[in-house]
């Protein structure tokens, strides 16, 4: 088990994480219908299902391309409110990697404390607020204590994917401030954040990548 991610783990990472939104695709949609317009997990497959296409056959030259090319995909191509946020979260993680040859735990950190600051600057969201930001915060929180405590990869990953996991969790109890779910006010309490929940499943991903 390497303590850093090759372009090829990288890959891994992805196509681990197209396979669990694919997977969780109608329940995803099914979140949203209660507090949005009810086309997340539609949108979120679609747009994955190009990435897939999109890496088919093609070899990585950094640790950083799989997520240029998730970047450049949703930016592209994904509908909805969401799908340019993820894609800025996206490119945030391929700028990180873009000159190395793999992802080390610090440079995760970073490129998921980058990611949080520009989710947040171009969704006018924070903690609390019943977005992805209540999952990208305590996973970036738990990276950053990972990596000051010197951490292996696999134990850090493992900790912001239990972080991120507990913050989509959270978001049930919260009264949205942002976007459509501002408007449906206690209607949504009881119910996960979808784009929390995917956050969630992206870290997952990085964790299982990480421990193969």
């Amino acid at each position: 088990m390497a303590d850093q991610l090759s372009p090829a783990r990288v890959e891994r990472w992805v196509h681990g994480f197209v396979d669990a939104v694919e997977e969780s695709g109608e329940y995803l949609t099914d979140l949203d219908r209660r507090s949005g317009d009810g086309d997340f997990g539609t949108n979120m497959v679609t747009a994955l299902r190009r990435v897939r296409e999109a890496l088919a056959g093609a070899e990585p030259a950094a640790a950083g391309s799989p997520f240029q090319v998730m970047g450049e995909t949703f930016l592209a191509h994904s509908g909805g409110t969401s799908g340019p946020l993820f894609g800025m979260w996206f490119r945030d993680f391929g700028k990180v990697g873009a000159d190395t040859g793999a992802f080390t735990l610090a440079m995760l950190a970073e490129a998921t404390a980058n990611g949080w600051a520009t989710v947040a600057r171009l969704g006018s969201a924070g903690v609390g607020d019943r977005t992805m930001v209540d999952a990208i915060a305590p996973a970036s929180e738990a990276l950053d204590r990972a990596v000051d405590a010197g951490s292996g990869l696999a134990e850090g990953l493992r900790s912001a994917a239990e972080a991120a996991r507990g913050g989509a969790e959270g978001t049930s109890d919260l009264l949205g401030r942002r976007g459509r779910t501002s408007y449906v006010g206690e209607s949504a309490l009881g119910s996960p954040d979808p784009g929390a929940v995917t956050i969630a499943l992206f870290y997952r991903a990085a964790e299982r990548a990480a421990a193969d």
